[in-house]
């Protein structure tokens, strides 16, 4: 599919990524086979303890097990950290050698500020709970962007207990252009009733609904419309933009979010799932798991160059 380049990526994962893959499911093997000889060891230790009845030897033991399981942790934890670096830098290697992008870099532990991510005007929330990874920051032609994973949660005023408010990839880029202005904020219609409150607010502060400025009848069905006045909703949305976005959704099947202030664009798009997570009990010499991360990444980028091809 050109979309994604996907036969160049296939070949590219062939010869670069493919045997990274196998020399970390090395590193899985190890350490699958060691939990496995501690567990066996330890429920040996404990069972004998236990047979002979001596609760002395197993209240000694409790402190040097219970150290020796944190480090299992630890291992576990620290194999899932420095995989998905790796494969990461692989894939934004091959991103980079594309047409159109360039300087592609990552943080693991990078976000995009919690203050910007409120600046959007897509979601109202306070953002009691705000917690994003995995960043990754380049060009698209002239438009700078950076993009993460967020989960974002707010107190609920009847439970008093955190309510999820937005889980997914978030990006931020900037139009080339230092003469955009407006002010626009798309919404995906089948999500309306959850984002009563945030309709509400952007209507409170004059925003208005611009449904019959959009020409193309399945972005109209698909996604609701509203601008601050005086924004010229078909200059920075287009129709190309439009047929951009609706490709997207078609391909991806997700909710997408946006919203364009000025120069600036934001792109919500929802994800429940951790993003190339690593599996310690299952083999990870998997083109699906890697492919799907690199799709994610590159079809949402896909409505940045077209922005930067449009305007």
């Amino acid at each position: 599919m050109e979309l994604i380049h996907l036969d160049a990526f296939r070949r590219y994962y062939n010869t670069h990524i493919f045997p990274e893959l196998q020399r970390t499911e090395r590193l899985r093997k190890r350490l699958l086979l060691l939990l496995g000889i501690s567990g066996v060891i330890i429920f040996l230790i404990l069972t004998v303890s236990s047979y002979l009845g001596i609760v002395l030897i197993s209240l000694f033991l409790v402190m040097p097990i219970t150290f020796y399981v944190f480090y299992l942790g630890y291992r576990i934890q620290r194999f899932r950290q420095e995989f998905k670096p790796r494969i990461v830098g692989l894939i934004l290697d091959f991103m980079n050698e594309q047409l159109n992008f360039s300087n592609l870099s990552y943080d693991p532990r990078g976000a995009i500020p919690k203050l910007l991510f409120r600046q959007c005007n897509i979601f109202n929330t306070r953002g009691d709970y705000y917690q994003g990874e995995d960043f990754i920051k380049g060009m698209v032609g002239e438009m700078p962007f950076a993009l993460c994973e967020l989960q974002v949660r707010e107190q609920s005023p009847m439970t008093n207990k955190l309510q999820d408010v937005f889980e997914g990839v978030f990006l931020h880029a900037i139009f080339a252009e230092t003469d955009t202005t407006g002010n626009i904020v798309v919404w995906p219609r089948r999500r309306k009733q959850y984002l009563t409150r945030s309709i509400k607010e952007y209507n409170f502060n004059g925003g208005q609904n611009q449904d019959f400025e959009i020409n193309d009848p399945v972005f109209r069905d698909t996604f609701i419309v509203y601008a601050q006045p005086g924004t010229h909703v078909q200059g920075i949305l287009s129709e190309p933009m439009q047929e951009a976005i609706v490709r997207y959704v078609a391909i991806t099947g997700k909710d997408l979010y946006l919203s364009f202030i000025d120069r600036h664009i934001f792109a919500a798009i929802s994800e429940e799932r951790d993003l190339l997570e690593p599996s310690i009990f299952s083999s990870n010499l998997q083109f699906e798991l890697v492919r799907e991360f690199y799709f994610d990444i590159m079809a949402i980028l896909k409505i940045v160059e077209a922005f930067d091809q449009t305007h």
